[in-house]
């Protein structure tokens, strides 16, 4: 194919290349796809297949040129590839693309490219490790949690405590001073469910009673319209309810598990949080040290790489058409995280070997499956089932890269 190429921007990720195509292979493409169409045209008059190719171009003039167009761009385009080189990571932009008849065809190629990421610092930087000290207040606490987690809530008389929960009528007046009919909520009282205003309302409140007065919203407040407004608010309380924990005893013990004694639920949590303290740790030096690997070695991100993550996010939260273009705008920046974090993980385990093979992926199925006290197989087809296999092998390859990370660089225990 007799092709021009002008380059238009040559440097990072992104690239546009002005392509014209002689008017002598795009008329060749032009004729292709007409005896197409005449060989399987139908037209009154004509025997099938037979008509005069003038008539068939008439006729199907549109469908040509479009067939034409699509395979002058096609063979252009593998042109480009094997000419310039490119690793393109996403699918090609046309632009500004002009073609009359007998003339040559130009247009604008945009690309993505695959970026260069040379990664020439790996070694040197230093993290500091966080305590996985577990205190006694801390297993205190989550056994309180424990307790939270079944305790009951019994009605009472009076106004509402802190920590009570209450059932409410609330309505704020709208932008014209207007208060709607009450809209019903339960709010436990001091967990931020309501703004502090609301809050203090309805504590001032009791059962059967209804308050109202001006409620100025916080400057900080997730609507912005409302931020720093005052509102004339109505609250109705109809009802306050307490809470009740079980005791912590050796019947509160057994009630939530396979321990004889208060002092076995005890030694559990103490090492179900040391475990997790030790795991946090971890990840937070994890964090710490591919954040400083990621500044010591900048790359180019091509959009679509980002925009991609973006949009799994965006079903995984399944956020409204209306509030799309918000989120995106607000995590992207994440987005360009967790991709830059993704390549430099990949790339330091194509150089180091690190990728898992089959066999390293039956080894961890096999340890899992001990672990979990289950057949191996029975545990690798549940697993193939639900399309976790890929996310076991990453987190294989994950383990070995930060392992080597870590022992080319200086990891301090907090103190």
């Amino acid at each position: 194919m007799d092709i021009t190429l002008t380059p238009k921007k040559t440097d990072g990720v992104e690239r546009r290349i002005e392509v014209s195509v002689s008017p002598k292979d795009v008329a060749a493409l032009e004729a292709k796809a007409t005896r197409r169409y005449a060989s399987q045209a139908r037209l009154p008059g004509f025997r099938p297949g037979k008509a005069p190719t003038p008539v068939v171009k008439k006729r199907f003039a549109e469908a040509i040129r479009q067939e034409t167009i699509e395979a002058v761009v096609r063979e252009a385009y593998q042109v480009v590839l094997e000419r310039e080189q490119l690793k393109v990571v996403a699918q090609p932009h046309i632009h500004h693309l002009h073609w009359h008849d007998g003339s040559a065809m130009t247009f604008e190629l945009h690309l993505e490219v695959r970026p260069e990421v040379p990664l020439d610092r790996l070694s040197g930087f230093r993290v500091t490790k966080p305590s996985a000290a577990v205190t006694d207040a801390d297993v205190e606490a989550q056994l309180d949690r424990m307790r939270d987690q079944r305790a009951t809530w019994s009605p009472r008389d009076g106004k509402a405590n802190p920590g009570d929960m209450v059932t409410v009528d609330l309505a704020a007046a709208g932008d014209d001073g207007t208060i709607p009919e009450g809209k019903e909520y339960r709010l436990v009282i001091g967990e931020g469910q309501a703004i502090a205003g609301v809050e203090e309302l309805v504590l001032e409140t009791a059962p059967g009673q209804t308050t109202e007065r001006p409620v100025k919203w916080p400057d900080d407040f997730p609507d912005e319209a409302s931020r720093g407004k005052t509102k004339m608010v109505r609250v109705t309380v109809k009802d306050v309810k307490s809470k009740d924990a079980p005791a912590l005893d050796d019947a509160f013990a057994r009630s939530v598990g396979d321990f004889d004694t208060v002092e076995a639920l005890r030694t559990t949590v103490r090492a179900d949080l040391e475990r997790h303290a030790r795991q946090d740790a971890e990840s937070s030096v994890r964090a710490a040290l591919m954040e400083q690997v990621i500044a010591a070695n900048p790359f180019d991100l091509p959009p679509s790489w980002v925009n991609d993550v973006v949009g799994r996010y965006l079903e995984a939260y399944q956020v409204p058409k209306e509030e799309a273009e918000k989120f995106a705008e607000e995590f992207r920046p994440v987005a360009e995280r967790q991709v830059r974090r993704d390549v430099v993980i990949e790339l330091i385990a194509e150089r180091q070997q690190f990728v898992p093979k089959e066999a390293d992926v039956d080894e961890r199925v096999q340890q899992l499956a001990t672990e979990r006290g289950v057949p191996a197989g029975q545990l690798y087809a549940s697993l193939q089932k639900a399309g976790r296999l890929p996310a076991l092998e990453r987190e294989i390859m994950e383990e070995r890269v930060f392992t080597w990370l870590l022992s080319q660089n200086t990891v301090e225990q907090a103190q």
